[in-house]
């Protein structure tokens, strides 16, 4: 059996997050294109948190963390480390909470992304992701200050704030009262995944949930296979970037040994065409973290046909560079494909 069981009231907390969040996020609707669905050969649904404030999910998990604070430490100020994404859902909700918030990034995190983190009045402090540990650096510096720490996702209150998106999926008028076959949940160290699956099986408990990786960067699928957390090598690299966790984490990996039904990976090229094709054929802006799974419902078609999927687009954050270079990619396969 899994070490390190949820919480009892783990599901509780997830409807109690769902309640923190009603005002403050966006309840984001399931959308459908024929278009897609003709390509996949199924029923896709896109779960569109790249519309959420902040630009993808983590504000979820960020605020929901942060109003579980006592009120006491709240006020010192909240410290994070992330290279990007979380990061503007803790500056965000800091924001929302009028406290300071710190968050410890990696020094070549999308310019997107950092720009966004200074707007909101947090405070970046830099390091090398290739040289230097950036929980070390998060908790020395949370120890010299006296702040809490919000991690990106080894933290109940906060996959509990990412399960509001399961519980969101279940009830969404799309489906019809009818659960899907499957979800496709991005991953990096496992909280959303960790969060949507326990929600979505609390009732729907048959519903296949897969967690989606770079092909490089694989640390769930090995470990859930090796039945133990193992890390990915130090200098993994891929465009990514919020998907390179060290390890998959100790909270997160025995919920998703429970919940998971398997890992898909895809590749970096994969994940750029996803990013093009969502916004040339669907309209929508989408990183490339957040588009793997999209990736993997494209690439996996014998997976989803004759089935309903869906698919969480976890983020929309990406420098418009790379999202030029994602279209020209998706114009060329695209053009390959009518030849």
């Amino acid at each position: 059996m899994p070490s390190n069981p949820l919480p009892t009231d783990f599901i509780q907390r997830i409807h109690l997050a769902e309640e923190r969040l009603r005002a403050v996020v966006n309840a984001t609707p399931l959308l459908e294109f024929a278009s897609l669905n003709q390509r996949v050969g199924g029923r896709v649904l896109l779960k569109p948190e790249n519309l959420q404030r902040a630009g993808s999910f983590k504000i979820r998990g960020a605020y929901n963390a942060i109003a579980a604070l006592p009120a006491a430490n709240r006020q010192r100020g909240v410290i994070a480390w992330s290279s990007g994404n979380h990061a503007q859902g803790v500056a965000l909700a800091a924001a929302l909470f009028e406290v300071p918030a710190t968050i410890v990034m990696p020094s070549d995190a999308p310019r997107v992304k950092r720009e966004a983190v200074v707007a909101l009045g947090a405070e970046i402090v830099a390091y090398d992701r290739y040289s230097e540990d950036r929980e070390a650096i998060a908790k020395a510096l949370a120890r010299e200050r006296q702040c809490p720490l919000i991690p990106s996702y080894d933290h109940w209150d906060v996959i509990a704030g990412q399960g509001s998106i399961g519980l969101e999926i279940m009830r969404d008028p799309a489906l019809q009262g009818r659960a899907p076959d499957q979800v496709f949940v991005c991953c990096g160290g496992g909280g959303l995944a960790a969060g949507i699956a326990t929600a979505v099986h609390e009732s729907a408990p048959k519903v296949s949930v897969f967690a989606v990786e770079p092909d490089v960067a694989d640390d769930t699928r090995r470990s859930l296979k090796a039945g133990k957390r193992l890390s990915n090598p130090a200098a993994t690299a891929s465009i990514c970037d919020a998907l390179l966790t060290p390890t998959p984490g100790r909270l997160t990996f025995p919920v998703n040994q429970r919940e998971l039904s398997g890992v898909l990976t895809v590749s970096d090229e994969a994940a750029l065409r996803a990013v093009g094709y969502a916004a040339d054929e669907l309209r929508l802006i989408v990183e490339h973290c957040g588009a793997v799974t999209l990736a993997a419902a494209l690439g996996n078609t014998d997976l989803c046909a004759n089935k309903t999927t869906v698919v969480t687009l976890s983020g929309g954050n990406i420098d418009s560079a790379l999202l030029a270079k994602a279209i020209t990619a998706q114009r060329g396969e695209s053009s390959g494909r009518s030849d």
